[in-house]
């Protein structure tokens, strides 16, 4: 029985943080024996906001070497970047020519941006129609999303129906978003949510001086060594967890254990965590050509993948005539 297909794209916005890894890339790794694994390299949709070369190309390249890195294993996943595969924009085009405008209009990032009173470019008011492009083409079963995510899917699904419907065809399968309900939601060091957007992440390889200046800035209350407290009222004890849930840190936590103490504890915990993924960064990113060679064999892979099915959607509009 074959496997069923995994599929999901990361935008090369920066390097990773400590929420990243366990909010996604630790799923994406865990699933790549169960799963036949495709993760791509949202490079197109990066230029909604990223418009330098230069600053483009590097992040396209770390985000590679980065997901390697936490253990995303080409042997077993297929890796490749968005733009390698232009049949993508293509279909994106097909279902363009299918799609209205004020169904596109309610797009969670469009009415939100909407409602902060900015213009769009047309990228970020089309982002959902490439979004089903990426994910219809490769017959993705089963996408990984967060819960504030699940439109991209139904957008994906409502495309697939309507374009069958409209060209009386069976080409799209009807993909499923999947929740990961353990998914592990990481506090930054303010408490909320880890995010870039909010400036309170910790760099997934951060080296000590970072990770330790990072870890000072979490607050705590003014409680003194030997009063009862809640751990899991405590920011500091919320993200240190995630990297040791045992109940002795718990305990440690509740009484006798300083902030001081429990915050030097949480920098040693924070690295040796991190050290493989350090070092193994620090291998791959010296290693250009094999880092490429991977991204243009999964390139190549994928191609392969969708001119089958793209070639039914071509004869399908009518546009094939030889």
């Amino acid at each position: 029985m074959s496997k069923k297909i995994l599929l999901s794209g990361v935008k090369p916005t920066g390097l990773l943080h400590v929420g990243n890894y366990f909010g996604a890339i630790k799923q994406f790794v865990d699933f790549q024996d169960e799963y036949e694994t495709i993760i791509f390299i949202a490079d197109l949709h990066a230029i909604t906001t990223v418009q330098d070369k230069d600053l483009l190309s590097k992040q396209i390249y770390d985000i590679a070497v980065d997901y390697m890195a936490c253990g995303l294993d080409p042997e077993k996943a297929l890796i490749f970047k968005q733009s390698d595969i232009p049949e993508v924009s293509e279909l994106a085009w097909y279902f363009n020519c299918i799609t209205t405008v004020p169904y596109l209009e309610r797009a969670h990032a469009y009415k939100d941006a909407e409602a902060k009173g900015r213009e769009v470019n047309m990228g970020v008011f089309d982002y959902p129609i490439l979004m089903a492009a990426d994910i219809l083409i490769q017959d993705a079963d089963v996408v990984p999303v967060g819960k504030d995510q699940k439109q991209h899917i139904e957008y994906a699904r409502d495309t697939a129906e309507k374009f069958n419907r409209v060209f009386n065809t069976d080409i799209f399968k009807l993909p499923k978003e999947m929740i990961v309900e353990s998914l592990a939601v990481v506090p930054g060091i303010d408490g909320q949510k880890m995010s870039k957007s909010y400036g309170n992440v910790i760099p997934l390889f951060a080296e000590h001086d970072e990770v330790k200046s990072l870890v000072m800035r979490i607050p705590t209350d003014s409680k003194g060594v030997d009063e009862e407290k809640n751990p899991e009222d405590m920011v500091l004890y919320q993200i240190h967890k995630i990297f040791n849930g045992s109940e002795e840190l718990f305990n440690s936590y509740k009484k006798g254990l300083s902030y001081k103490e429990a915050k030097e504890k949480l920098i040693e915990d924070i690295l040796a965590f991190s050290e493989p993924f350090r070092k193994r960064r620090a291998e791959l990113h010296g290693n250009r050509d094999y880092v490429l060679d991977v991204l243009k064999k999964g390139g190549e892979r994928a191609k392969a993948r969708v001119e089958a099915k793209m070639e039914k959607v071509r004869n399908a509009v009518g546009v094939k005539l030889y």
